[in-house]
C-alpha cells in the first residue's frame, strides 16, 4: 500500500474542504469495506484519505408519515434492515437491505458507499481501468470473459454492471440525494445520481471530485406497492446476476403508474419505460407481469458470453411484479 495523508474531520464543510478537484487524489472513508481491499491492491492510490465516520450529521435514521424517510448517508446496511419504520413501511427497500453482501459487511457497509462503490468489474479489480482497455486502448470486455457484464447500456465505452442493489430501489421508490460541495448543498433525483462513464478519467455518478452524498430520502410510501426480486448464483455472500426492483400504484385493481427498474444488467441502474408502459392501464396477471418482463428486455444486446442474463432479467420483472401486486 502506497503511504498517504490521513485526516479526520468532523464537519461536513471541513470534509469538502479536504477533497481534491481531480478523481483519484482523495479518497473518502466511510465502512471501507472495498475502499481498503482497493488500496492494498494498489487499484486506487490516493494521496488523502478522509475519515467521514466522526461527522456525527451524515448518521441517522428519521421517519414522519408526512416527510417520509431519511437517512444519514453513515447509516449502516445493518441499520437499515434493522430500523423498525423501514421494515414496516419500505419493504422492498428492508429486503434488499438484508441481502446484501453478508452479516459482517453489512455491519460496516454504509449506504453512501454502497451507492457510490467501484465496479466489481474483474478487468477494473486487474488494474485495467473503469473503462477496462488494453496498453493499445482497445476495449477488453467484447471480446473477452464477459459472463457477467452488462446486457443493457452496453454500447460502450463502458461494459461493467453497477454493483447496488440498493440503487434501483431508491429510484424505483423515487429517492433523493442531497449531495455536499464547496458551493453548499444540492439534490438529485436518485433516477439522474447514476450516469455511464465516458472516460477513463470520470466515475458512474455525477459527484464532482469535491463533493459527497450526505442523505438519501424517500418520500412517504402512501399507498405503493413495490417487491424486488434477485437471481443469485447462491443465496450467501453474492452479488445478483440480475434483479429487478417494482412499484406499482392501483386504481382499484388496475395498475395508475408504475416504475420498474433493473439492477446488475447495465453500466447504470436500469429504469424500463417499456416494462412500465406494458403495465398501465392492466390489471396485473401472469400474463400481463410476463408481457412486462419480456418489454424491459426487448433492447438487450448481450454479449459473447452473457446472452443467458436476458432470460434471467426478464424472470426477475416478471417475478418482482406479480410479488408486488400481492
Amino acid at each position: 500500500m502506497q503511504s498517504f495523508e490521513y485526516a479526520s474531520p468532523t464537519t461536513v464543510e471541513q470534509a469538502v474542504a479536504l477533497l481534491g478537484s481531480t478523481w483519484g487524489q482523495v479518497e473518502l472513508l466511510a465502512g471501507g469495506s472495498d475502499l481498503l481491499a482497493l488500496m492494498k491492491d494498489q487499484i486506487v492510490t490516493p494521496k488523502r484519505l478522509v475519515n467521514l465516520k466522526e461527522i456525527k450529521e451524515l448518521s441517522g435514521i428519521q421517519y414522519s408519515s408526512s416527510a417520509g424517510l431519511r437517512l444519514g448517508a453513515l447509516v449502516t446496511i445493518d441499520q437499515l434492515a434493522e430500523h423498525a419504520q423501514v421494515r414496516q413501511r419500505y419493504p422492498m427497500l428492508h429486503y434488499v437491505a438484508t441481502e446484501v453482501a453478508s452479516p459482517q459487511i453489512r455491519n460496516v457497509g454504509t449506504i453512501g458507499g454502497n451507492l457510490c462503490q467501484h465496479p466489481r468489474c474483474w478487468y477494473f479489480r486487474a488494474g485495467f481501468g473503469i473503462l477496462a482497455k488494453d496498453e493499445k486502448g482497445e476495449p477488453l470486455v467484447p471480446d473477452g470473459d464477459n459472463r457477467y457484464h452488462a446486457i443493457l447500456g452496453n454500447e460502450g465505452p463502458a461494459y461493467y454492471v453497477h454493483p447496488s442493489t440498493l440503487a434501483p430501489v431508491l429510484i424505483a421508490l423515487m429517492a433523493k440525494f442531497k449531495v455536499y460541495g464547496p458551493k453548499g448543498s444540492r439534490q438529485v433525483e436518485a433516477a439522474q445520481f447514476f450516469v455511464t462513464p465516458k472516460s477513463e478519467g470520470e466515475r458512474g455518478n455525477v459527484l464532482q471530485p469535491n463533493e459527497i452524498i450526505t442523505e438519501v430520502t424517500l418520500p412517504p410510501p402512501g399507498a405503493v406497492k413495490s417487491a424486488a426480486y434477485e437471481v443469485r448464483h447462491r443465496e450467501v455472500f453474492d452479488w445478483p446476476l440480475a434483479m429487478a426492483a417494482v412499484a406499482l400504484t392501483l386504481d382499484g385493481k388496475r395498475v395508475k403508474a408504475a416504475r420498474v427498474v433493473l439492477g446488475h444488467v447495465a453500466p447504470v441502474p436500469w429504469p424500463s419505460p417499456e416494462a412500465e408502459a406494458a403495465l398501465v392501464g392492466k390489471t396485473i396477471s401472469e400474463e400481463v407481469a410476463a408481457e412486462a418482463g419480456n418489454a424491459a428486455v426487448a433492447k438487450a444486446k448481450p454479449l459473447s458470453q452473457n446472452g443467458y442474463k436476458v432470460q434471467l432479467a426478464r424472470v426477475a420483472v416478471k417475478r418482482a411484479i406479480l410479488q408486488a401486486a400481492g
